[in-house]
């Protein structure tokens, strides 16, 4: 089992070093889930039963409380852009369900997309390994802010951040670098991958797939350490 540092918020704040502003967003009462709203428009399509329990090439933690998963086809999954993203998905019996996006589907043709077997239950397809529907991108039913997790093995020479929780697809990731907000590359498992970051403390920018942006402050770069954010992003 893979041990996880988790910092909390009130061990932040007592630190006085988590950030409290964010160019754009609100909180999220903790334990509501924002609605989910529609970001594009739905398509039909063939979706491919996957075995999957929350990991893949997203590199996210297994979620066993949490099933309702999907994976992309090559052409969607791209770099990894969509990663943590939510896709609400209507089959055989016409109710909505909402499953996130964790990996690679490799057995996708192009627009086809991979579901979890729970989400295939969910949809009236049981008995099936693949089923036609309908699906589109939406806002992720998350609470509370986005988080920021060190990926192991992270330090002052070589830093792997990824954006977790999020409301909406993540565009990019910028660190202030000299005085100037330098983008921060994106890897095809999900991280953000940088060298020479320092110990910190390390100011970032995150911006949604619509152009909002939230700004937080990292303490410093732990390995295998997920950190509160201090907003989310919000609905327009």
């Amino acid at each position: 089992m893979r041990r996880e540092n988790v910092l909390l918020p009130s061990a932040l704040i007592a630190a006085g070093m988590l950030s409290l502003a964010a160019c754009s967003g609100t909180t999220p009462e903790e334990g509501v889930p924002v609605p989910v709203e529609p970001i594009s428009d739905p398509q039909d399509t063939v979706a491919t039963r996957v075995e999957t329990d929350g990991t893949g090439n997203c590199n996210f933690d297994a979620s066993p409380a949490d099933l309702s998963l999907a994976a992309l086809n090559d052409s969607d999954y791209g770099e990894g852009f969509m990663c943590g993203a939510c896709i609400e998905v209507v089959g055989p019996n016409q109710k909505p369900v909402v499953a996130r996006v964790v990996d690679r589907c490799y057995s996708c043709a192009a627009e086809q997309v991979g579901l979890s077997k729970h989400v295939f239950d969910q949809v009236g397809a049981s008995d099936f390994l693949q089923t036609t529907l309908r699906w589109r991108y939406v806002t992720c039913p998350v609470t509370g802010p986005v988080q920021y997790r060190f990926k192991e093995d992270s330090n002052p020479y070589w830093a792997a951040i990824q954006v977790r929780n999020h409301l909406l697809p993540i565009q990019k990731l910028e660190w202030m670098k000299d005085g100037a907000w330098t983008d921060i590359p994106r890897t095809s498992y999900n991280y953000f991958v940088q060298p020479g970051m320092g110990a910190g403390p390390i100011r970032v920018r995150v911006t949604a797939s619509d152009g909002q942006q939230l700004e937080d402050t990292l303490p410093e770069v732990l390995s295998a350490t997920l950190i509160p954010g201090a907003a989310q992003f919000g609905m327009k």
